[in-house]
């Protein structure tokens, strides 16, 4: 699983993948925060799914202790081989699609490999970097060469938000606020900002995040993305 770790969030989540799978996915988790937020946006799902088998009408076959062994061991090498050859195929296929501009992405399912083409700018995104670029940003005032926006989205519960944020060096820890008209504030999301930074010569990956308020749209004045010392580092008028 060494090269495909992304692919492999929802089978994680589902307990599927064997201890060697399962531990060199937990090394790529710990530095990989679009596989993180994927995680665990499957945890609930994991959850329900948890216990679940198949509906069986005909009693199972009468099969020996030694049987199952073989057949437990055999699906195992099955899964491996199917596993890394949906990785070569995918890859393959954009090592052939690269130099005209397009990125090729791998869709798994019933064990088949279904090449999704997308352009460069939208190619292996996280959900909330993909939300973002998706969206229609409204750009926020930085302080200190910070810069970034939001893309908002109206809910049941109150706001959702994607945030990108460039221009930060750490260490940091961060908020984003969402205050009201009336002046009150509301923490969406938190992080750290490690030393290396976000959007900064050594670093110029801009940060991506998810955050909720529980207002609407229109009870917001604005959102602030500060630091737990108090320094404004952007604000972005709703």
């Amino acid at each position: 699983m060494n090269r495909v770790e992304h692919t492999d969030v929802g089978a994680y989540a589902l307990g599927l993948l064997d201890d060697d799978d399962r531990l060199a996915f937990e090394a790529h988790l710990a530095f990989c925060p679009s596989c993180t937020a994927e995680l665990s946006e499957l945890a609930g799902v994991a959850s329900v799914l948890t216990g679940i088998g198949p509906v069986r009408e005909d009693p199972p076959p009468d099969y020996g202790q030694a049987d199952v062994v073989d057949l437990l061991r055999r699906k195992k090498a099955e899964d491996r081989r199917s596993r890394r050859g949906t990785f070569v195929i995918g890859l393959a296929a954009s090592v052939t699609l690269v130099a005209g501009g397009l990125a090729v992405g791998t869709q798994l399912g019933g064990g088949d490999a279904a090449p999704v083409v997308a352009s460069d700018q939208h190619a292996h995104l996280g959900p909330a970097e993909q939300f973002y670029a998706d969206g229609t940003p409204i750009a926020g005032v930085g302080a200190d060469g910070v810069s970034g926006g939001l893309v908002l989205e109206s809910k049941g519960w109150g706001t959702h938000a994607a945030l990108k944020l460039s221009g930060v060096k750490g260490p940091l820890e961060c908020e984003l606020i969402s205050v009201s008209k009336s002046g009150q504030k509301r923490i969406m999301t938190g992080w750290s900002v490690p030393p290396a930074g976000y959007g900064v010569p050594g670093s110029p990956d801009p940060l991506y995040m998810h955050g909720g308020s529980p207002w609407k749209i229109q009870e917001i004045d604005h959102f602030e993305v500060v630091t737990t010392t108090g320094k404004t580092l952007l604000t972005v008028r709703a």
